[in-house]
């Protein structure tokens, strides 16, 4: 199986979901955002130039993703992120 590669960053608490290959370098072509207000934070969703879903960015991350993908993430907000 596959690992899904997680980055967080604490000090904003936003968090970035990887559906790509770790060293691909994909282009965003197109965000999908939810409002704010419907989610209670903002979840975009990347896709590539082919429509492929290439990742989720979520901020208020700690109140919407579970602990376990934070737990692990690579950390963005520490000096040996």
């Amino acid at each position: 199986m596959a690992e899904v590669k997680v980055t967080y960053d604490k000090s904003v608490n936003a968090a970035y979901v990887y559906f790509t290959e770790p060293q691909a370098r994909v282009h965003c072509a197109s965000v999908y955002d939810r409002d704010p207000v419907d989610v209670d934070g903002m979840i975009n969703l990347d896709f590539d130039e082919q429509g492929r879903l290439i990742g989720i960015e979520v901020s208020a991350a700690s109140s919407k993703l579970p602990e376990y993908p934070l737990q692990s993430a690579k950390r963005l907000d520490t000096e040996d992120a």
